[in-house]
């Protein structure tokens, strides 16, 4: 058996009853079950239908993201994360770069490396090094200033560490913005890169190896290994190029607001609806949400 989860996003009610009903009888689904009233239902069905990218199609044009999953194991016992634009709503190298007067130039490498048209390890270095000179403190200023949660993060990581889950925010990015970011959120552990600092300023070098695409997926075998956890058990999410190794890799793995071309390499694509959408793909009611 197979579930459909349609949902939308939290700001905006969109999932209708007649939308639900609709793709539930064209599929000879059974009976809906609504996970939120207006903004997430879910039905089982026997065979998933060859046109169910058209489908997919459609329902985006309304606002509305369907994610179609095996009925069985739905609920992970791990949730791998990626940070920037993931977790938080900002690159923080983006920020740092904006900081140090050199943006438009970073952001541009940012967007590429991300989208997969650059090769992650000699994007990094390059951004880095335009950061040289810049004050160790400003990272702080950042922390404080620029960088927000993301929508629904916060009561995705209660509500799976609330039912026995583990949480590792694994991130391109950097460890003194991924340390803070766990901790506030609840995350159980995080690795990302070092930026080296010398004299109380960046080097312009970052340490190495540089944590990128394999170090993900190294990282989500290691942990599922030492917790014990088959890896059929873990839901990563991320948007990036350097994600999607651990998205292939996952149980299930989610792109979430992911850039185009990552998005087309995964079956679980959340375009509307913001990090509960991983708790209602997982079976989760709204009434189930644990409070951060």
């Amino acid at each position: 058996m197979f579930i459909a989860t349609l949902l939308c996003n939290p700001a905006k009610p969109l999932v209708t009853g007649e939308t639900v009903e609709a793709l539930r009888n064209a599929w000879g689904g059974d009976a809906a079950r609504w996970l939120d009233s207006g903004f997430a239902a879910e039905f089982d069905f026997a065979q998933i239908p060859g046109k169910r990218w058209q489908v997919w199609a459609g329902l985006q044009q309304l606002g509305i993201d369907l994610v179609v999953q095996p009925a069985e194991n739905r609920q992970k016992k791990i949730l791998l994360a990626d940070m920037d634009s993931t977790m938080i709503d900002q690159e923080c190298i983006d920020e740092l770069a904006d900081e140090a007067g050199v943006w438009a130039e970073v952001s541009g490498i940012t967007a590429r490396a991300m989208n997969g048209e650059l090769d992650f390890e000699a994007a990094l270095t390059e951004r880095v090094a335009l950061l040289r000179g810049l004050p160790e403190a400003v990272i702080a200023g950042v922390l404080a200033d620029r960088i927000s949660l993301a929508p629904g993060g916060p009561v995705l990581l209660a509500t799976m560490k609330a039912n026995g889950g583990y949480a590792a925010l694994v991130s391109g990015g950097f460890t003194a913005f991924t340390g803070p970011i766990a901790a506030r959120l609840g995350f159980d552990e995080h690795r990302a890169n070092e930026l080296l600092i010398a004299d109380g300023q960046l080097t312009g070098k970052v340490a190495y190896p540089i944590l990128g695409r394999q170090a993900k997926i190294d990282a989500l075998v290691h942990i599922a290994a030492r917790l014990g956890i088959p890896t059929s058990d873990v839901m990563a999410v991320g948007d990036g190029a350097n994600d999607l190794g651990m998205l292939g890799r996952a149980g299930a793995g989610v792109a979430l607001h992911a850039k185009p071309t990552v998005a087309a390499q995964c079956d679980i694509r959340i375009n509307f609806g913001d990090l509960t959408a991983l708790l209602y793909i997982q079976g989760y009611a709204n009434a189930d949400f644990a409070k951060p």
